[in-house]
């Protein structure tokens, strides 16, 4: 029984080492990438492991970010906090309590404010059986050597060991069985809704551009609000979709003119994110999201820009020099899966989560598609992609290097 006992309490501790170490991580990081003062960057809240406490704030730039202005508020009491952060120049902010805090963010006349909830791991509910198990086991196995030596006929021993052993097995089963195990909320978290099951409505959208209707070459705000699809209210419950609250690819018809932007959410419902085109024509817009228990969503819309052509204000937004695009096989089956292989200039660093990114648009903008790349080695991105119908698609492939953000555009006939 001895031999039993030790054998049990050596793989309770054995296995305790990494469950332990489990319990105490306190979350995850918080990465939003956000388009802010003409530059792409990632906004990262680091996971918070007490409070009262510091909150760390980091920025990454692709290339460079400029020096964000930060402003932290507690929904619950309203206290302010601020500060500023840069690329190599974290910011730590105080936090009093956990739950719904605002941050927001500043740079170049631009200002964002992004709703995240601060919050602490409370540990798992299993520990409280786990280390009453072990302290139990651990006075009946006292006991039952001090009965033992006291009793010559060994049958209160033999009762209180094998409850103490019990003990131990117990507790070693849960250690086992923690990771399946259901792990409490941490502190700050949000009340889960009593209709999740159901899901919550679409979203409905308005595209506009301040102003109505801009003009080739001067800057304008093309703003995104959103409305609940049953209620009409405005629509801020946006979950983090690949690193960010939305993805916004905007084109020119012919595909010559194309972003792929983070708007700044500027009020509850509103996204903004300022632009300039370099011709007049028709522009398409898709926004992706992803609402609270509703799952992904694609919106589109459309605007105009007038006056005459000018030069391209950010000469880097495609870059046809930036690599060798070869898709196989050469002429693409509607439906079938092809392999898209860019060569890259320079080694591939992480962008919203992924090495690469692959956007695909029909001629005539009535279908979008967006892949990833997950990670092949050297320089080179390896995409997959199921061309949905015969017809000639616009595709760029963009990925993030130590010097920004390149973006490769190529086109896709599928053959009848």
């Amino acid at each position: 029984m001895i031999r039993l006992l030790f054998l049990v309490g050596l793989l309770v501790v054995m296995l305790a080492s990494p469950a332990a170490a489990h319990d105490v991580k306190a979350g995850a990081d918080l990465r939003i990438a956000q388009t802010i003062a003409g530059a792409e960057l990632t906004l990262v809240i680091k996971a918070t492991t007490r409070v009262p406490g510091p909150l760390r704030v980091e920025v990454i730039g692709f290339p460079s970010a400029p020096t964000l202005d930060l402003r932290l508020r507690s929904v619950t009491d309203g206290r302010v906090v601020t500060g500023t952060v840069a690329p190599g120049r974290p910011a730590q902010l105080r936090v009093e309590e956990t739950g719904p805090h605002e941050l927001t963010v500043g740079a170049g006349g631009e200002n964002a404010v992004i709703p995240f909830r601060v919050l602490v791991d409370r540990g798992s509910g299993w520990e409280f059986l786990i280390y009453g198990g072990l302290f139990v086991a651990g006075l009946l196995l006292v006991g039952g050597l001090l009965t033992g030596a006291f009793n010559r006929r060994g049958r209160s021993a033999f009762v209180v060991t094998a409850v103490a052993a019990a003990g131990l097995a117990v507790a070693a089963l849960i250690v086992i069985l923690d990771p399946w195990l259901p792990a409490g909320s941490p502190a700050g978290a949000e009340p889960r809704p009593t209709d999740s099951l159901l899901g919550r409505p679409y979203v409905q959208r308005v595209v506009t551009t301040v102003p109505a209707r801009p003009a080739a070459g001067e800057e304008f705000v093309t703003r995104v609000e959103l409305f609940d699809g049953s209620t009409g209210r405005p629509v801020d419950d946006l979950t983090i979709h690949h690193e960010a609250m939305a993805h916004l690819v905007v084109t020119s018809e012919d595909g010559r003119y194309f972003r792929h932007v983070h708007p700044l959410r500027t009020a509850p419902g509103r996204l903004e994110v300022r632009l300039r085109a370099d011709r007049p024509g028709r522009y398409l817009t898709y926004v992706e999201l992803e609402r609270t228990d509703s799952g992904g969503q694609l919106l589109t819309g459309a605007f105009t820009v007038t006056g005459s052509p000018t030069v391209s204000p950010d000469p880097a937004i495609q870059d046809t020099a930036a690599g060798t695009v070869t898709v196989t096989p050469a002429a693409p089956q509607a439906g079938r899966p092809a392999s898209v292989e860019v060569a890259t200039s320079g080694t591939p660093r992480p962008w919203l989560g992924m090495a690469g990114h692959l956007i695909v648009r029909g001629a005539d903008g009535e279908f979008l598609g967006h892949v990833h790349e997950m990670g092949t080695p050297g320089n080179r991105l390896r995409f997959t992609f199921s061309f949905p119908a015969p017809g000639r698609y616009l595709a760029w492939a963009q990925y993030a290097t130590d010097r920004g953000i390149t973006t490769v555009p190529f086109t896709v006939e599928v053959p009848r």
